[in-house]
C-alpha cells in the first residue's frame, strides 16, 4: 500500500481468551507484512496460544520471563519491526477486523497525520464524548518519528499512550482520531474480580500520573507552542 511496508505489533499479558482472534485476523490481512507480537510475561496460556501461530511467516512472537510492562513491550517491539508504518493493536479487542488497519493508516498515508488514535466504539462512554480517546492503544505512526523517542517510553509502564501523546504535541505532529465502529475493548471488570479490576485501574493511574509529572518539561513546551500560535493569530488580525 502505496509503497510503505506495515508492521503491526501486540503486547499481550494474560489475554488468551481475546489474542487467538486478533492474530487469524491479522495474518490474514493482504496489507500486512509483519507481525511482532510480545508476550510481557504472560501467566496463562497466551504463550500456548501464540505456538499456533509460529508457523506463520509474517509473525515474529518475543517472549519475556517475566511481566515488563507495556512501554517496555511497545519499545522493543518498534527497535524489531523492520515497517515504515507501526500499528499498535491491544490484545483484549472483540471483533477485531482487518478493516480497522486500513483506518489507521490512511490518515498517514495521505499525509494528513503523524499520528491515528483510533477508538473503539463498544464501550461504557459516549462514542463522540469518551474522555480516554487520546489513550487508545490502537494507533498507527511512522517509525521514522517514533523510533526518537524509544528510550523516552521504555519504563512508563501504563503510561507510555500519554507520554507519547506529549511527545508529538511537543513536536506539533498532526495527530487524528478516528472511530473504530463495532470494536469493543474489554475493561478490565471485564475480564477481572472487582477488587482486581478496581487496584489494576488505581495502580494505572498513578503510573500516568508520575509519569506526566516527570516529563513536566513537555506540557510546558505545548503550552508554549499554543501561546505562540494564538500571538501569531493577533498580530495577523492586527496586519489586517
Amino acid at each position: 500500500m502505496n509503497n510503505l511496508s506495515i508492521t503491526v505489533i501486540v503486547c499481550a499479558y494474560n489475554e488468551q481468551v481475546t489474542l487467538p482472534g486478533i492474530l487469524e485476523e491479522l495474518t490474514n490481512s493482504y496489507y500486512i507484512d509483519e507481525i511482532i507480537v510480545i508476550n510481557d510475561g504472560s501467566t496463562d496460556n497466551t504463550g500456548k496460544v501464540l505456538e499456533n501461530f509460529l508457523h506463520e511467516p509474517k509473525v515474529k512472537v518475543i517472549e519475556f520471563p517475566y511481566n515488563r510492562g507495556k512501554g517496555y513491550a511497545m519499545s522493543v517491539g518498534i527497535v524489531e519491526a523492520h515497517g515504515d508504518i507501526l500499528v499498535f493493536v491491544d490484545a483484549d479487542l472483540v471483533n477485531f477486523k482487518e478493516r480497522y488497519i486500513v483506518q489507521l493508516i490512511q490518515p498517514l498515508l495521505k499525509e494528513e497525520a503523524d499520528m491515528v488514535i483510533g477508538q473503539p466504539t463498544e464501550s461504557i462512554f459516549n462514542k463522540l464524548f469518551n474522555p480516554l480517546k487520546p489513550l487508545s492503544g490502537e494507533r498507527a505512526v511512522l517509525r521514522k518519528d517514533i523510533i526518537h523517542i524509544v528510550d523516552k517510553i521504555m519504563n512508563t509502564g501504563y503510561g507510555v499512550e500519554t507520554i507519547i501523546n506529549l511527545y508529538y504535541r511537543a513536536n506539533n505532529k498532526k495527530i487524528k482520531i478516528v472511530h473504530l465502529w463495532g470494536l469493543k475493548h474489554l475493561i478490565k471488570f471485564d475480564k477481572y474480580s472487582t477488587n482486581r479490576a478496581a487496584y489494576s485501574y488505581f495502580h494505572e493511574a498513578l503510573q500516568i500520573s508520575r509519569h506526566v509529572i516527570k516529563n513536566y518539561f513537555l506540557i510546558l513546551i505545548i503550552i508554549r507552542n499554543m501561546i505562540g500560535r494564538i500571538l501569531w493569530r493577533i498580530q495577523g488580525l492586527l496586519w489586517y
